[in-house]
């Protein structure tokens, strides 16, 4: 241990993340403690991690965290999480950042005081990469004096902001390439809820519990796409083609627009979802190089709408990956086996019901022969607690049909994932 080089101390302390494991660590040897003070690039405070954080009082919380980053040069991550702690002091937060900030490359911050620190006023025009805020409010951003000219990657949970002040702050991040919203509070000066974002460089964005009359967002450069629980009036991407994930899970939008140059789009996944089937087909159907799609709990607008196999073959010749769930309402299956297209390039093959029946051992079947070239499936299913005698016999049917069928398809490997 003597002989090790500072550096390789210095990065086994900070892959240990949380300070209180650093102290304890840093405690084995004079070196130790000295590379802790010079070489440590990573401190970590998480009220979740240690109870002792959320015994005592914040006041004296201030000092351990204070005496601990002020034993440190040059850290390069600081996360300062305190969650379940009272209100901090604003002047010895500020001193916090006023002391790591020239240094710092990534921040995780979601700390209460009073009043509200400002983050983007003591952080930028420093060297931050990365910048992580939970709990916190952003007013009057000024994109010339709080600029983040080497920021990368922006998440904001539970933080109020303006739209405007949203919009501001990526145009004060010029090589911002990740973006991450999470239910934030978005003040609005008229009745009508309207976000337009835009950023050249912009690659990801990641959106979760945010209800808006209108999202507009113009990326040029933006590759994923993912939408969570969100209710939107309209959601509207203007780009150049370059997405390629497509992701929307518990979605409520009238409107949806993704661009007419969707020629990259790779992967498409939808669920919990009401769909119009013609007008969604219309904006994916030229995305030949589409290498999964996932249609699961997918409620159509038009109870009389199918999604035929034969289609799917026909418009996306690459794709290995397919998941549907299984729905057959009033005798109609919204997922047809219609037609005689292979779908020659799927590997993977995932399937599931939320009510089983007689019909879905037959769908399985016609899925397989359709797949000639299939390595996986795996089946889902949802089995209530409390089975009628119905129920067990039907699940008792399709069991027996999986093994007989699995015996014609040997060099396929099965898997069941029951809820």
């Amino acid at each position: 241990m003597e002989h090790l080089p500072v550096e390789v101390i210095g990065n086994i302390l900070s892959r240990l993340g949380g300070a209180r494991d650093v102290v304890i660590a840093s405690a084995t040897c004079q070196k130790w403690r000295d590379t802790c003070r010079k070489h440590l690039h990573t401190l970590e405070f998480n009220s979740g991690d240690w109870p002792v954080y959320r015994d005592i009082t914040p006041r004296r919380l201030e000092i351990l965290i204070t005496q601990t980053i002020f034993q440190t040069t040059g850290l390069q991550g600081l996360s300062i999480l305190m969650d379940d702690v009272d209100e901090f002091s604003a002047s010895i937060v500020i001193a916090w950042l006023m002391y790591t900030r020239e240094t710092l490359r990534r921040l995780s911050y979601n700390v209460r005081t009073s009043p509200n620190v400002n983050i983007l006023e003591i952080c930028g025009r420093q060297k931050l990469e990365k910048l992580v805020l939970a709990h916190n409010s952003i007013t009057g951003v000024e994109p010339n004096f709080q600029r983040f000219p080497c920021l990368k990657s922006l998440s904001l949970s539970h933080v109020s902001i303006s739209a405007l002040d949203l919009s501001l702050l990526l145009t004060a991040c010029p090589k911002l390439e990740s973006l991450e919203l999470v239910n934030p509070e978005i003040a609005m000066s008229d009745a009508q809820v309207t976000v337009e974002l835009s950023s050249p460089t912009l690659k990801s964005i990641y959106v979760e519990e945010i209800s808006l009359d209108k999202f507009m967002l113009e990326a040029d450069s933006i590759e994923r796409l993912h939408l969570r629980d969100c209710a939107l009036e309209l959601f509207e991407l203007i780009g150049k083609g370059t997405l390629k994930h497509f992701k929307i899970d518990d979605v409520s939008v009238i409107h949806l627009d993704i661009g007419e140059t969707v020629d990259n789009l790779e992967i498409v996944d939808v669920s919990n979802f009401t769909i119009i089937w013609p007008k969604f087909y219309q904006m994916i159907s030229r995305s030949s190089k589409l290498r999964k799609l996932r249609l699961w709990d997918v409620a159509f607008d038009d109870e009389d709408e199918v999604v035929d196999l034969e289609t799917i073959a026909f418009c996306f010749p690459q794709l290995n990956h397919l998941s549907l769930s299984y729905e057959l309402r009033d005798g109609v299956m919204h997922y047809g086996v219609q037609g005689f297209s292979n779908l020659e390039n799927v590997r993977v093959l995932e399937l599931g019901w939320t009510v089983i029946n007689d019909h879905f051992s037959y769908w399985v079947e016609e899925l397989l022969k359709r797949c000639p070239n299939l390595k996986k499936m795996i089946i889902f299913g949802v089995v209530s607690e409390a089975k009628s005698r119905e129920e067990c016999q039907i699940l008792a049917s399709f069991t027996s049909s999986i093994v007989q069928l699995m015996r014609k398809y040997m060099h396929v490997e099965v898997e069941f994932e029951y809820e």
